[in-house]
């Protein structure tokens, strides 16, 4: 029997990349500067957390040993990791969730990326008047880079009032829209999104993000878990495809279908908050068949406190995740793999709300599976191609497999 679970803590970067000065992130370490801030007690909030940070599981695993390979330290004495461990650079150009995604999932991103400039307006007229046409809406507001809870704030009033929805986006390839979920309707923000999604293909943007919120004045609007995102198809046949292809399921948890535009996507199971998302990956684990993927994107680190700048917040986090992962590692059963991963780093302590371009880890166990280094990769596919070859798949075009031998008595 073989099944793989694949999780991915959202901007969960252990350190800068090799080429992250080009992105002007060189120094950006979201896992090294919230231990930094913990150890410090600028981390700590009362009544979410105090003191240093406690990440016993993951630790026990090789994170702090992967995050030297990162940082091409040697790790501080003490017991050996209980699985395997490592780091890896992206190829892809970009930072952000699609990229990442695609190339932990074999195929990294060949293009590069359509950007809206930093200017207010910030989309071009020709975009704005055919949404505004084909949308059949009164305008729009917003129009520039914005912070989603800074911009709904600010223009939600208006936007109830006037019915135009606000359109914004930042140093991603994205275009987004927030719109009331009642006042103007959270089929018709849909059905907006999907208008604007055929609209931006010729600008090589990545994702239309609907972002509906509730509340009725600035002080009570609060984003909802219906966000959903529209992004273009990867540009070749991902492990997800190879997955099903060769007769397995893949399990999609939390935003997983969106990134890939449903495209080797057997089931979605939403989810809200990182806890739930736990409480449902954990039910695809054990609905899980062999040949199956659970592939699960915890997204809490990166919108509720990478993207806002809050240490503390990204600190409990990482620290809750940490208290349920005994509860997956027991469901793991002789011939599974479970691997931790991130697809970007959102420092939280970084200058701007945007994500940084970081080093990832590479941590898994499975029963029967040996332990050790796996070293510094040169690209997230190498991911996949492990998955690949764990569920006994022929190999992709990118990357290579880094399947830890079984034991003996395996």
């Amino acid at each position: 029997m073989a099944r793989a679970f694949l999780f991915v803590l959202d901007s969960f970067g252990i350190g800068h990349a090799a080429d992250a000065g080009r992105f002007g992130d060189a120094g950006a370490d979201t896992f090294g500067h919230i231990e930094a801030a913990a150890a410090k007690g600028e981390a700590d909030r009362a009544g979410l957390r105090q003191g240093p940070l406690s990440l016993p599981n993951m630790r026990s695993l090789g994170l702090d040993h992967a995050a030297a390979i990162a940082a091409g330290r040697d790790p501080a004495p003490g017991p050996a990791p209980s699985g395997f461990f490592g780091a890896a650079d992206e190829k892809s150009s970009g930072k952000d969730t699609p990229s990442g995604h695609w190339e932990i999932a074999g195929v990294p991103v060949p293009f590069e990326w359509g950007y809206f400039p930093q200017t207010v307006p910030t989309f071009p007229a020709e975009l704005t008047d055919r949404l505004i046409a084909e949308a059949d809406i009164p305008g729009i507001l917003g129009n520039c880079h914005a912070s989603g809870t800074e911009i709904i704030a600010r223009l939600g009033e208006e936007h109830v009032r006037t019915g135009k929805p606000i359109c914004y986006t930042s140093a991603d390839s994205v275009f987004q829209i927030a719109a009331h979920e009642s006042h103007f309707g959270l089929e018709r923000l849909y059905k907006l999104c999907e208008t604007a999604r055929r609209l931006v293909d010729e600008y090589t943007i990545g994702r239309v993000i609907a972002r509906p919120f509730v509340g009725e004045n600035a002080g009570t609007f609060e984003r909802t878990a219906n966000r959903r995102d529209y992004a273009v198809p990867p540009p070749e046949p991902t492990l997800l495809d190879r997955v099903i292809g060769a007769g397995g399921r893949v399990l999609a948890v939390g935003k997983i279908g969106d990134i890939f535009a449903h495209q080797g996507i057997s089931e979605v199971r939403k989810a809200a908050g990182n806890m739930a998302l736990f409480d449902a990956t954990l039910s695809a684990m054990e609905g899980a068949a062999d040949g199956d993927l659970v592939f699960t994107n915890f997204v809490d680190f990166d919108t509720l406190y990478g993207h806002r700048r809050d240490v503390a917040g990204y600190a409990a986090a990482l620290e809750a995740f940490d208290r349920r992962l005994p509860e997956a590692l027991a469901r793991l059963k002789q011939g599974d793999m479970l691997i931790l991963t991130a697809d970007h780093g959102c420092d939280p302590t970084w200058a701007g709300t945007d994500h940084t371009r970081e080093r990832i880890p590479i941590i898994g166990t499975g029963p029967g599976l040996n332990t050790g280094s796996i070293g510094l990769r040169s690209t997230y596919a190498d991911i996949g191609e492990t998955i690949a070859a764990h569920l006994g798949l022929a190999p992709g075009r990118h990357g290579e497999a880094l399947l830890p031998a079984r034991s003996a008595d395996a």
